[in-house]
């Protein structure tokens, strides 16, 4: 199960808005035989794959499976139909399918007579599969928050001055976090100072994420490097901002509260777009948005072995007025980026989505 959830994350960034499910297959001996995971949407799912690399010595196997498998009729068929067909006798799944429409599988393998039982690594298959997740059972994507900065929380210098606080190989590591997500978003403040790319480079075979510039009064200059044809753009503007500078991009007008997008009703949006991702890249007023919202689920900072002792913070109008207040997140990885430290960590409770 291990190596299917494994599996699974190969197909991060270009299954949406499915999940992404890995499986292995073993013979009636427990040799692995066949692997598999779902790498697009609209293919084969996870376990036809394996099934299909297995051929034969599937009859009288296990199927395992990070996700339970479907039994719907999509755009694929059921996968219990496929692994009753190849005579597997044992399913062993980690996580529960939460989605009406395709739950259910494992009581069809039981009914069946198939000895299939769930639970199986949940916790490290659920993590793989956060996006999704989330999107079924809150109805909102998955969102990241990543940012950059100095061991004293500076994201840039008093003069405003950011690049790079970080090496080339944690800014190279960045676009692996944008090649597995869905979208990437920035604020208008970023925009006009950075003047951001957001496209995926260095990442074989990746499937370029949509780049959401939020830019309520539609100040986006038409020479930005965000309107390059390297991957597609969405500008997110207010419902009566004059865009006839922008002829031919792609627009969402939305309605504003006190002059701000809604965080709750954006979400909405993006949802219904089939988005189950979402990267948040800047600033630190656009993540305080977020976090005030209730609408970050993971944590992803890059910090560099620099004092700036002056600067703008890594965030800001989160909200957060006193201790008792503090968003409290388990960290869940600390790893070496070259020189710098990438932590990774999820809060440790779940707020409920807030409209403003």
């Amino acid at each position: 199960m291990r190596r299917a959830v494994a599996l699974a994350a190969r197909g991060l960034g270009s299954t949406s808005p499915n999940p992404v499910v890995g499986c292995v297959i073993t013979d009636a001996s427990g040799t692995v035989v066949g692997e598999g995971w779902h790498e697009r949407a609209g293919g084969p799912h996870a376990e036809v794959h394996a099934l299909r690399r297995a051929g034969a010595a599937a009859r009288g196997g296990t199927a395992y499976v990070t996700l339970e498998p479907c039994d719907h009729t999509g755009r694929t068929g059921p996968c219990t139909r496929a692994l009753l067909e190849a005579g597997v006798t044992r399913v062993r799944y980690a996580v529960s399918d939460p989605d009406p429409r395709a739950a259910g599988g494992g009581a069809t393998l039981r009914a069946a007579g198939i000895d299939a039982e769930g639970g199986l690594l949940a916790e490290e298959a659920e993590a793989g599969n956060a996006a999704w997740l989330t999107s079924v059972r809150l109805g909102r994507p998955h969102v990241t928050w990543k940012y950059a900065a100095t061991l004293d929380g500076r994201s840039a210098a008093a003069d405003g001055s950011s690049r790079w606080i970080t090496s080339a190989e944690s800014r190279a590591d960045v676009h692996r976090l944008r090649a597995e997500c869905d979208a990437v978003l920035v604020g208008g403040g970023t925009l006009r100072e950075d003047d951001p790319h957001l496209a995926v480079r260095g990442v074989d075979g990746a499937t370029q994420p949509l780049r959401i510039a939020l830019d309520t009064r539609a100040g986006l200059r038409p020479t930005a490097r965000i309107l390059d044809d390297a991957a597609p753009t969405l500008l997110v503007v207010g419902e009566d901002a004059d865009t006839g500078h922008l002829p031919g991009v792609e627009l969402l007008r939305v309605p504003l509260h006190e002059g701000r997008v809604v965080i709750a009703g954006l979400l909405e949006r993006l949802q219904a777009r089939g988005l189950r991702s979402l990267l948040l890249e800047g600033g630190p007023t656009l993540a305080g948005a977020f976090l005030r919202a209730g609408a970050v689920d993971r944590v992803v900072g890059y910090l560099a072995p620099a004092l700036l002792g002056a600067g703008p913070a890594a965030l800001a109008g989160a909200g957060i007025e006193n201790v008792s207040d503090a968003l409290r997140l388990d960290i869940t990885e600390a790893v070496r980026i070259g020189p710098d430290l990438r932590i990774t960590a999820v809060p440790t409770v779940r707020t409920p989505l807030k409209e403003h």
